[in-house]
């Protein structure tokens, strides 16, 4: 038990540490290689964030922990519109100023509730194949929508950038970060498993949980660091990101790592029902240019503490 518990301690504190690192040289190398900032926005960093999910779900699946793997999946879709929206928005309210963001809002929300209904009754790979189409064309749609300019998207890529960019450098950040992230992700998975057997706990649960926080702490450091500069688009930009490439990308690969596996009831009900929700309430803030100020980010962390006795269920 102590040695699963130190597992997942060490586990997340390298997952996060090195997922940083591989988003980080992932898209410094993009923008030596001249790609456009909304490219590397959409789609590198979109991608680089929702890393640690992506490598613990398709970790899990492989070695027949669906529950794990799409717990992980629900968990933290519900912990980025809670738990890390929430957190941002006692630090400064947050209001969506850009109509690309109420766009990928509506994406995102779509991409959440395709995710949901695709995993009833078990995963296989015509439903991961669905589930990457809908992320590539809305992606498609994103960058498109924001060939014009959009701050947003610049902002992001801007975060990433040192003074001066080293190719060869931050090619060995990348692929050393993306060996950590895949070495911590499977750390995390065993030490995961293992505590969920002995306390007698589904694995559903536990990647509900403990796992969907843990792979969500990119986006809770991010979002932070993005309150307290007042860059509330870039906030949203990053949540709605990391949801659309969770329901999509990640998805996808839960799906066809474990193909012919049926995910538990209290996920598919319960654990769904709770994420579809929690996104179209956001969805609705965001569409219709409400803020998030900080009584509301406080009923949101506290609404994700209500929500643990159910999905313990």
């Amino acid at each position: 038990m102590i040695l699963s518990t130190l597992g997942i301690v060490f586990g997340l504190l390298i997952l996060t540490y090195s997922a940083d690192q591989f988003v980080t040289g992932a898209a410094r190398t993009a923008v030596s290689m001249r790609m456009s900032k909304v490219v590397i926005g959409a789609v590198v960093i979109g991608f680089g964030t929702s890393t640690p999910e992506l490598l613990v779900s398709g970790l899990a699946g492989i070695q027949g922990s669906l529950d794990l793997a799409v717990g992980n999946i629900v968990g933290s879709n519900i912990a980025n519109l809670t738990l890390v929206l929430g957190a941002a928005a006692l630090v400064t309210p947050i209001v969506v100023r850009s109509p690309v963001l109420k766009r990928e809002a509506l994406l995102s929300l779509l991409a959440v509730t395709a995710f949901g209904v695709l995993i009833q009754g078990g995963v296989s790979g015509w439903e991961g194949f669905v589930l990457g189409s809908i992320l590539v064309v809305s992606l498609a749609i994103i960058i498109i929508a924001a060939r014009p300019g959009d701050e947003t998207m610049s902002g992001e890529v801007d975060e990433y950038l040192g003074v001066s960019i080293s190719p060869s450098r931050e090619w060995i950040r990348t692929v050393l970060g993306l060996a950590g992230t895949l070495g911590s992700a499977q750390l995390l998975v065993i030490s995961a498993t293992d505590i969920a057997d002995q306390l007698g706990m589904s694995q559903g649960f536990i990647g509900l949980t403990v796992v969907a926080i843990g792979t969500s702490l990119p986006e809770l450091a991010a979002a932070l660091q993005a309150a307290r500069r007042d860059e509330t688009d870039l906030i949203v930009g990053n949540l709605l990101g990391s949801n659309l490439f969770n329901a999509g990308a990640v998805g996808a690969t839960a799906a066809f790592a474990g193909a012919g596996q049926m995910a538990s009831p209290t996920i598919t009900t319960v654990g769904v029902g709770l994420m579809i929700g929690v996104a179209l309430i956001a969805t609705v803030f965001m569409a219709t240019g409400r803020r998030v100020v900080r009584w509301e980010g406080a009923v949101l962390i506290i609404a994700y503490l209500a929500m643990i006795p159910f999905l313990a269920t």
